[in-house]
């Protein structure tokens, strides 16, 4: 099949039943871009394979098979009550979830999962999750503010690009989870943030030039912008900081003044 196929060449996913199908798994289930509708001549098909039983988490394989790319995951019960109870896996996969397409469901396993996604509220106590976890990134990404400083001051390309990652996706993922989004897909985390937290904003203006965005053609320019957004950041979790991680996070933010006020 050519690499350009058109979007509208949609594959026989029922055919892949028989294929994806293994013993112990309860439900085969078409997931991501495909499922939505929204799927592009380059988008892969994502197929999730519904265990009941306990079992190693992370199972992944890729199978290319008339010129598309097949990405199937095993989620067992363990799993699949974290997409429910841990604010971190519940902002990535409850939108998924809901929009999920059923290929093989004998038992209605998959069923009563997305029953449960379709009525999912962020509620308090998964707020007061989501505000510890996000505590607690603060003060892990201190490593990549560390690296940043020491790299801006000596051009150490290495530490340079520790430090943009962790202050560009680092403070992305925090605001997703601590503002209880439910993002659609991988490909629109960052864009629905910006979204929540506002498109003309300030912190969305340093994130695009911490990713390189918006003007930001140096490493330098784009890690000075990634420790501003680490402020920044600090700044709207101020109210839900653990006392111990304020701390910490109070002492990098400093740093990060007084290096960039130099």
């Amino acid at each position: 099949m050519n690499p350009a196929r058109s979007s509208q060449n949609q594959p026989a996913f029922e055919d892949l039943v028989a294929r994806f199908r293994v013993p112990g798994a309860e439900a085969l289930v078409l997931m991501g871009s495909h499922a939505r509708g929204d799927a592009g001549p380059f988008s892969d098909i994502d197929l999730v394979r519904f265990h009941a039983q306990h079992g190693p988490s992370g199972g992944v394989e890729t199978t290319l098979l008339d010129g598309y790319f097949i990405v199937v995951s095993d989620v067992y019960t363990g799993q699949v009550e974290e997409c429910f109870q841990e604010p971190e896996r519940a902002s990535t996969t409850i939108a998924g979830l809901r929009s999920a397409r059923p290929l093989w469901d004998p038992s209605g396993t998959f069923a009563s999962i997305q029953s449960r996604a379709k009525a999912f509220t962020w509620d308090a106590v998964m707020q007061e999750k989501a505000n510890a976890w996000a505590s607690s990134q603060m003060v892990s990404w201190i490593e990549e503010v560390q690296k940043g400083l020491a790299g801006l001051g000596t051009g150490h390309e290495g530490r340079l690009l520790n430090a943009r990652y962790g202050l560009s996706w680092g403070m992305v993922n925090i605001l997703r989870v601590q503002r209880g989004i439910l993002v659609s897909g991988d490909n629109n985390v960052y864009y629905e943030v910006v979204q929540e937290v506002g498109a003309g904003s300030r912190w969305a203006g340093l994130s695009r030039r911490a990713f390189g965005m918006d003007g930001a053609d140096s490493l330098q320019d784009q890690v000075t912008a990634g420790l501003q957004l680490y402020v920044l950041t600090s700044e709207f979790l101020a109210a839900i900081l653990k006392q111990e991680d304020k701390r910490m996070v109070d002492e990098a933010v400093q740093r990060i003044k007084l290096v960039l006020l130099q």
